[in-house]
């Protein structure tokens, strides 16, 4: 369970001021048991598994937040900083007058500095400690300084990375450079390739639109990412693309529906700020299991991640294209 996920549940449980309202939103829901004794409360939350979690628990989940609003705003913040005060303005823009809003937050993820954050926006701000997490809820009033919100509420408009036309945001994998691994990648992406491919944890759409520049011969390419977010920046990056593309806001780890010519990927091996090698070695298995017969595989990987044999183990021949200090290229075909 998440750490800052139990701090927050005790922290509305032990504070009267926090007494469950008819009504609540909680961006970046994450299921808790304690939430089903909850008349009402609308789940936001972009990443896949998680959302997935939330709709099995039997939550009413939204897919864009409604103009509404309400009397409590949870936030879960992930663990980027202009994403953390977007989700903050989010939240005021969806609060009642006299209404609360309740963050939890890692300390490891920065929580007093974002705690001292939103108290210098809001002027009063009450806080508990537990679990290596704070938990801290202000009410809204005339007070709160909305010059600030203004500002937060800014670091969450699309951006386009500087000195490219890909568009962005906040949050996402690599939403202010170009990946170093993924353009590594780019630069040794075969030239033949053709028939039906599939980009992996595809995010804003680098890697597809790496590929469709490099090889015309593709006649269809399907995107699977777990974060709606850069699904939709995806969508606009490659909008200019007479292919056809397909967006599938999907948990690789949990299979594909179809068969593949190709699969390209720069695959994830973090789960919020934890290395979690195990994510890598299932985005591989799943690649393979989804290539047709001499199907090509292709990824970029960190030096030290054991992928070579994952890639034998699930009955694929590889070689390694290149290398340098920080990553490698591993080329595989399916026998």
């Amino acid at each position: 369970m998440n750490p800052a996920l139990e701090t927050l549940m005790l922290a509305i449980a032990t504070d009267e001021a926090l007494a469950v309202p008819q009504a609540a939103l909680f961006i970046g829901a994450e299921a808790h048991p304690t939430l089903s004794a909850w008349p009402e409360i609308t789940g936001w939350q972009p990443f896949k598994p998680l959302a997935t979690t939330w709709d099995q628990a039997g939550f009413n989940r939204c897919e864009m937040i409604p103009d509404q609003k309400w009397p409590l705003v949870i936030v879960l913040p992930g663990k980027s900083r202009d994403e953390t005060f977007a989700w903050f303005a989010m939240a005021r823009d969806h609060l009642e007058p006299g209404g609360k809003l309740v963050v939890s937050m890692p300390n490891t993820a920065g929580a007093g500095r974002f705690e001292k954050e939103l108290a210098k926006a809001t002027r009063n701000i009450t806080s508990l400690q537990k679990h290596k997490c704070r938990a801290f809820h202000v009410t809204l009033d005339d007070s709160w300084d909305e010059a600030i919100f203004n500002e937060w509420r800014d670091l969450g408009t699309p951006r386009q990375i500087p000195q490219t036309a890909f568009t962005v945001e906040a949050g996402i994998f690599s939403s202010d450079h170009i990946d170093p691994g993924s353009q590594l990648l780019a630069d040794h992406l075969p030239a033949h390739w053709h028939g039906d491919l599939a980009d992996l944890g595809a995010g804003w759409g680098f890697l597809t639109d790496a590929i469709l520049k490099r090889c015309p011969k593709v006649a269809r390419i399907d995107l699977y990412e777990a974060d709606s977010r850069a699904l939709a920046c995806a969508r606009k990056n490659l909008a200019a693309y007479p292919h056809e593309i397909g967006y599938h806001w999907h948990d690789v780890t949990t299979g594909l529906p179809r068969s593949y010519d190709a699969i390209l990927m720069n695959p994830p091996f973090h789960i919020g700020q934890a290395t979690h090698v195990d994510l890598g070695r299932v985005f591989l298995k799943t690649a393979a299991d989804s290539l047709k017969r001499g199907g090509k595989l292709i990824l970029v990987a960190n030096r030290q991640l054991p992928y070579e044999a994952v890639l034998e183990a699930n009955g694929l021949l590889w070689r390694k294209v290149v290398e340098d200090k920080v990553y490698k290229i591993l080329s595989a075909e399916k026998r």
